[in-house]
């Protein structure tokens, strides 16, 4: 009785057992089949560094060599033209039409200094050399009327100084003043002397005036030109170089007219009053020499009759 049992019971444990077996092979066998689908469908190392096709997009021609080799002459004419407007001649063509104006009148008180600077040399070269010669021959001669004669074919300051003197002398013949007549003649020195001043300065205020205004007008060229190119920048609404550059370079430009107009007008002022005070003290020693000389020519006339009646 009791083997029965034990047979039974193994019998039962050895169909669950084998129950148990054919359950583990069914999940294994499933569990392959899954592994072998995921497998299949995840991508190769090949395929996942291969692009991915993206959505089509327009196509677009590409430029061929001719059009390349066209646009490159083109490129470098437009480059060249833009070089060539910033020139003095393009950017004056281009300015405003009271910058033109500006620059015009500033180049003409350039051309204005330059004239009056050549013109002023020889004037006072020849003048300088006329006085220094006349008063040589004064220092060497007696008497004023040989002064005179030495200089008949003189037309400077020295030989008004001695006819003054000789006019004045014969005017005062009858009159026993000697002081009276070097008073009157040292007033019409004077008078002279202030004329010859007012001569030779002719031209000097011009050379001033140009070299204190020019640098101011030229300024208001530049004032009135950068006005401009900001207007056209709030135009045009755009803040490039390219748009900006020619309209602040032809403002600029009548600044550097007004210093080319200005500049040498103050050097050749300078130059000129300081040889203007040379030519007036050289006036100023003429007039001293032809009144020593009609001092000696009264004191020779005043002897004269006293020597006679001596003798």
């Amino acid at each position: 009785m009791q083997s029965s049992r034990l047979k039974s019971s193994r019998k039962k444990s050895g169909r669950l057992a084998a129950l148990a077996l054919i359950v583990a092979f069914a999940v294994l066998s499933q569990g392959t089949k899954v592994g072998a689908q995921q497998t299949t469908n995840q991508p190769t190392p090949a395929q996942s560094s291969a692009p991915q096709p993206s959505a089509p997009s327009p196509a677009v021609a590409p430029a061929s060599p001719q059009t390349v080799q066209n646009a490159s002459p083109a490129a470098g004419r437009s480059i060249a033209v833009g070089l060539r407007e910033l020139s003095p001649w393009s950017m004056f063509m281009s300015a405003s039409l009271l910058v033109q104006a500006i620059m015009c009148s500033l180049i003409f008180a350039s051309l204005v200094t330059w004239t009056i600077s050549i013109a002023k040399f020889f004037e006072l070269f020849i003048a300088k050399r006329r006085v220094a010669t006349a008063l040589a021959l004064t220092d060497k001669a007696r008497t004023l009327s040989d002064v005179l004669k030495e200089l008949a074919g003189d037309k400077g300051i020295m030989r008004t100084f001695v006819a003054t003197a000789i006019n004045e002398a014969r005017l005062s013949a009858d009159i026993d003043n000697e002081a009276g007549i070097k008073e009157r003649v040292a007033s019409s020195f004077a008078e002279l002397t202030r004329s010859e001043a007012r001569r030779i300065h002719f031209g000097m205020g011009a050379l001033a005036t140009i070299g204190a205004t020019a640098p101011f007008v030229g300024l208001f060229g530049t004032v009135w030109g950068i006005m401009n190119s900001f207007i056209g920048i709030s135009k045009l609404q755009t803040t490039n170089l390219a748009v900006v550059a020619p309209g602040i370079a032809e403002a600029l430009l009548a600044t550097a007219i007004g210093l080319f107009a200005a500049i040498p007008a103050v050097i050749i002022y300078n130059h000129f009053s300081r040889v203007t005070r040379g030519y007036l003290e050289l006036v100023g020693r003429a007039a001293g020499a032809t009144t020593r000389q009609l001092s000696r020519d009264l004191d020779r006339m005043r002897a004269g009759p006293m020597r006679r009646a001596a003798e």
